[in-house]
């Protein structure tokens, strides 16, 4: 039985407060407050089981009450959770304030003890990944868990989609990006990983300019957002292309980069070109902001041309 796209990472609860009136900064801003279950990876699992394919979770949470209600909402949208451990400090918090435009303009994040992974994929991960239709991985998590998840993945012919959660850590792992299906990060993450600044640019420029950099540095596939202009990508193989954004009312962008690399996760292991996938994750990423708890509504796999008996 396959366990679909197995997605590896942390869970974290956000905590995230949202001004009634215009932000005033230092101030004692009236507003509202919730919390919500987070994660990128967590993110991405919900992402990909809101389009019915079924994937499988492999994360650490802690003994709380807390992590209960995450495990059991993972349960309900029929994620896999076989692999979810609980030890203390294995659930991750994260705690944010917006702008009147839905941006984070302030947070305070403590990471998560993921170490209990590394034992997981010791005693499970043939099985786990053996079984996989792809993996993703945050690829700035501990250099060592990853070392076995690639591993395991090259084991099995795997292939493996990073998802970036700091790229000042992903840097150092630039012998793993060269393994990778797929980089999905945003301009000014790939600013900082070629050492340049493409702010400024339209898509158009740039993607001739990922296309060379893309080929230089020998990463198979890459995908850039740019926001409001859209996307691009390019690739060890192929030409480089851009995905337009379809504008949508925003409210809060949060988990919307989440979406977006879900989409395109999805388009590459169920037979989509490079564009293809661009576009199923713009439309997964809007679906995303224009909702006030950034969950993800639900579509069928036939709405994106790929197979439902998954």
């Amino acid at each position: 039985m396959t366990n679909g796209i197995v997605v590896i990472g942390a869970t974290f609860v956000d905590i995230k407060g949202y001004p009634l009136e215009v932000y005033v900064p230092n101030g004692r801003n009236a507003g509202t407050v919730m919390e919500v279950h987070g994660g990128v990876c967590r993110n991405v699992a919900e992402d990909i089981a809101n389009v019915e394919l079924k994937p499988t979770f492999v994360s650490i949470v802690d003994n709380s009450g807390t992590s209960t209600d995450v495990v059991n909402k993972l349960i309900r949208h029929k994620i896999n959770t076989k692999y979810i451990r609980r030890v203390e400090g294995g659930l991750g918090t994260w705690l944010a304030i917006f702008s009147n435009e839905g941006d984070v303009i302030a947070s305070i994040s403590r990471r998560p003890d993921l170490s209990e992974i590394s034992n997981i994929l010791k005693e499970q991960g043939d099985e786990l990944i053996g079984n996989a239709d792809s993996v993703v991985v945050e690829i700035d998590m501990d250099s060592s868990i990853l070392k076995q998840i690639f591993e395991l993945a090259e084991k099995y012919h795997k292939e493996v989609y990073a998802v970036v959660s700091n790229m000042s850590i992903a840097m150092q792992r630039r012998d793993l990006l060269k393994r990778t299906g797929v980089i999905v990060c945003n301009e000014q993450e790939a600013g900082m990983l070629f050492s340049d600044d493409y702010c400024s640019m339209t898509p158009e420029e740039f993607m001739h300019i990922l296309d060379r950099q893309v080929k230089s540095a020998k990463y198979p596939r890459m995908v850039v957002t740019m926001g409001s202009k859209g996307a691009v990508y390019a690739s060890m193989d192929g030409e480089p292309g851009f995905c337009p954004s379809i504008p949508v009312g925003v409210i809060d962008t949060t988990g919307a980069g989440d979406a977006f690399f879900s989409g395109v996760a999805i388009g590459l292991t169920y037979g989509k070109s490079l564009g293809e996938a661009c576009q199923i994750g713009t439309r997964l990423a809007n679906s995303v902001i224009s909702t006030t708890d950034n969950v993800c509504p639900r579509f069928m796999p036939q709405e994106f041309g790929i197979e439902a008996d998954r």
